[in-house]
């Protein structure tokens, strides 16, 4: 056996770099939101069809990277990082994808329309939210850098202040949460209770899909504390 795999066999392949097509697989699901919902402003349903068949496709990719990091991922003591810690961040990340797959199929099969006056803060909560998946996105992908100065240094204090930003953009996408659900507060006599009901829905969906990408940033931060 040649020494790069006996090495291979024993200390494991490094699985960070699956970790991190992972989220880029996840971000590209989650972005895709914002063309999807301004096509939904402009009620074009083919054009936000062919987006959710996008987010689909993309949120399928993730789904085969998850699978292939669970089935790969060696058990070796040997690991640059612990196991599970690894498999819980990839989980979190994946609950991003399968959410933004959430919002955009319910909203494409009941044809959901935004009310007009409330169109402009939504896109800008929705902005926000994917912001955070970008973020999560930029933290994940200085998991190489950490492992190559072992967890110490400027670059752990880097990624932290990275966790710390992630956060402050949740908080914001929280902040604008409440924005919206007022303004739908304020219109709900003048619309069908069964939209409201599911607008409601919409909104607490895209914060939820904020949160989601936040924790993946809490359990890297777990990590670094190990």
């Amino acid at each position: 056996m040649a020494t790069s795999n006996l090495l291979a066999s024993v200390f494991g392949r490094s699985p960070i770099g699956p970790t991190q097509q992972h989220i880029s697989a996840v971000h590209a699901c989650a972005s895709q939101l914002e063309p999807f919902f301004e096509a939904v402003f402009a009620e074009r349903w083919e054009l936000a069809s062919e987006i959710q068949l996008k987010i689909i496709t993309y949120e399928h990719q993730a789904d085969a990277l998850k699978r292939s990091i669970r089935l790969s991922l060696p058990k070796s003591l040997f690991l640059p990082v612990p196991r599970t810690d690894l498999l819980e961040i990839v989980t979190m990340q994946d609950k991003v994808a399968n959410r933004a797959k959430d919002i955009a199929g319910i909203v494409v099969g009941r044809k959901m329309r935004v009310p007009e006056s409330m169109r402009e803060a939504f896109i800008t909560y929705v902005r926000r939210s994917i912001a955070t998946s970008a973020q999560a996105l930029q933290a994940i992908h200085e998991l190489d850098e950490l492992l190559e100065t072992g967890f110490q240094g400027r670059e752990v204090d880097r990624v932290e202040q990275m966790v710390d930003e992630l956060d402050v953009i949740e908080s914001e996408t929280d902040r604008d949460q409440v924005k919206v659900r007022r303004m739908l507060f304020d219109l709900e006599q003048t619309l069908p209770p069964v939209d409201v009901m599911f607008l409601y829905q919409i909104i607490e969906w895209v914060g939820d899909l904020a949160d989601r990408a936040s924790r993946v940033g809490s359990h890297l931060q777990l990590l670094l504390a190990r």
